[in-house]
């Protein structure tokens, strides 16, 4: 969605996609306008809740009939699970999501690891396209006068233009770009918490290979997964990069990760919003 400064200052009922690595201040972002009538929509939070849901209990319970005692008890109906998955903790998603390598060190094979990474690819897709009607839950149902879409790091991974066509229709996409100077801040950090990450198929065979040949091994098995994620990650940040920069520049504004740390409250949101509005370079004629 394009609009002038004034246009945006007259839109009564905003909604507004937050588009950018892990990291970056989204979530940050998104709890911060939550506090002042904005509805939250978290795109792994309805992952997680709606089209992992079966999936994740399903891992789980695979799990629990490993041990007699629970075995007996969850086919006698006896007892029941189910995930917790909140909006600032998605631990059952990530622990779905898993990570590539030696399964003594809880790492997936890649058949295994590709099945997940393709089902969540398609929650990621089907949650997104749901944000048309999350807005309008939103205003009609729960009374909120304007909406955050807070997107998972990987969207501009899908490959769907139909799920950008459709955020740039409903939504203001604003993205939250890395300083050069930030960048390996950023990548430290993960590397020193590594978590499970969504890859396109394609980069994660070409990765998978060059960390094979780098390391001297021969199979998946002998990946150590954090090592692997630590090696991964910068070459993933920097192969998305240009990805959220095909999406902003087409179809909505950039703004800075430093600019966003600075951000303390809805009027700064806002001012930091029309700035990027005005300092927008026209698509050329």
């Amino acid at each position: 969605m394009k609009l002038s400064v004034e246009a945006f200052r007259d839109w009564k009922n905003r909604s507004i996609t937050l588009l950018g690595m892990s990291g970056v201040g989204k979530t940050y972002l998104s709890a911060l306008l939550r506090r002042s009538d904005w509805f939250h929509y978290s795109g792994d939070y309805r992952i997680g809740t709606r089209y992992l849901d079966e999936h994740i209990l399903d891992l789980i319970k695979g799990q629990a009939m490993q041990v007699p005692f629970l075995r007996e008890l969850l086919r006698q109906d006896w007892i029941f699970i189910r995930n917790n998955i909140k909006v600032d903790d998605l631990g059952p998603v990530l622990s779905f999501v898993g990570k590539l390598g030696n399964p003594d060190l809880d790492g997936l094979d890649m058949e295994e690891f590709s099945r997940r990474q393709a089902l969540y690819r398609q929650g990621e897709i089907a949650a997104m396209m749901d944000v048309p009607h999350f807005i309008r839950k939103a205003h009609q149902v729960y009374g909120y006068s304007h909406v955050v879409n807070d997107v998972g790091g990987s969207l501009c991974e899908l490959e769907e233009p139909a799920v950008i066509d459709l955020l740039a229709r409903h939504t203001l996409i604003l993205y939250i770009q890395v300083p050069p100077e930030d960048e390996i801040k950023l990548i430290r950090r993960a590397q020193a918490d590594p978590k499970p990450l969504s890859y396109r198929p394609a980069f994660l065979g070409t990765a998978v290979r060059d960390y094979l040949e780098e390391q001297g091994l021969e199979y998946v098995a002998e990946i150590n997964p954090d090592e692997f994620t630590r090696w991964v990650f910068p070459r993933l940040f920097h192969s998305r990069v240009p990805r959220y920069e095909a999406i902003a520049r087409p179809h909505g504004y950039m703004v800075s990760s430093t600019e966003v740390a600075q951000i303390r409250d809805e009027a700064d949101f806002l001012d930091l919003v029309e700035a990027a509005i005005a300092r927008k370079v026209p698509d050329p004629i």
